[in-house]
């Protein structure tokens, strides 16, 4: 279930309710690496924006009956991409909100497309400090369950990162207050979104 959505378009500041307006049904995509603040950041422009907050996530979870770390012990990590895949494509025909997915979910090429048909993607790119960092914090992360975490974050940059490119937006993701990167999000979807009054 998404967020609740605590405010309507028409008590939004004029440039965010243009620019909802403007999204239509198409969501607004967060992609990145895990811990580059997708959901944190997500939640707080979702709240900006008045429009709901989903996490792919948290609605892969709810869809198996189980944690991702689990799907993944369980079922393997293809299984989860095929499961992922599924969930994002039924998300993305509830927009307009903003959908924060997981860090793989990106890489998948009908994934990119049904993103790119039915959202804006906003890539958070963050260096490898910042992502070491913010990943040492959690332990529920099955891809870095590894005798190297490090070497193996390197290499996941190292594939990603070209497709993570191909975004709509890219907003460097650091160590700052998540309502300038929100901001700065914003004002960027109100460059790049057809439609947007001025």
């Amino acid at each position: 279930m998404p967020d609740l959505v605590l405010h309507n378009i028409s008590e939004l500041p004029p440039a965010e309710a243009a620019l909802v307006k403007a999204l239509g049904h198409r969501s607004i995509v967060l992609i990145g690496m895990m811990g580059a603040g997708k959901s944190s950041v997500g939640r707080k422009l979702a709240l900006r924006l008045g429009i709901p907050f989903v996490d792919a996530d948290t609605e892969i979870e709810r869809a198996a009956g189980m944690s991702i770390p689990d799907i993944f012990e369980i079922h393997g990590e293809t299984e989860f991409r095929a499961g992922e895949s599924r969930v994002i494509a039924r998300l993305l025909d509830g927009g307009p909100q903003v959908l924060a997915t997981g860090g793989g979910a990106f890489m998948n090429a009908a994934t990119r497309a049904r993103i790119r048909e039915k959202g804006i993607s906003v890539w958070l790119k963050a260096d490898f400090e910042v992502l070491l960092r913010r990943i040492k914090r959690r332990s529920d992360r099955p891809l870095l369950k590894t005798a190297d975490p490090a070497a193996t974050l390197r290499q996941l940059i190292d594939v990603r990162y070209p497709a993570y490119a191909e975004a709509a937006i890219t907003i460097e993701s650091r160590d700052v207050l998540h309502e300038v990167i929100v901001g700065e999000i914003v004002e960027r979807l109100c460059e790049v979104v057809p439609g947007r009054a001025s």
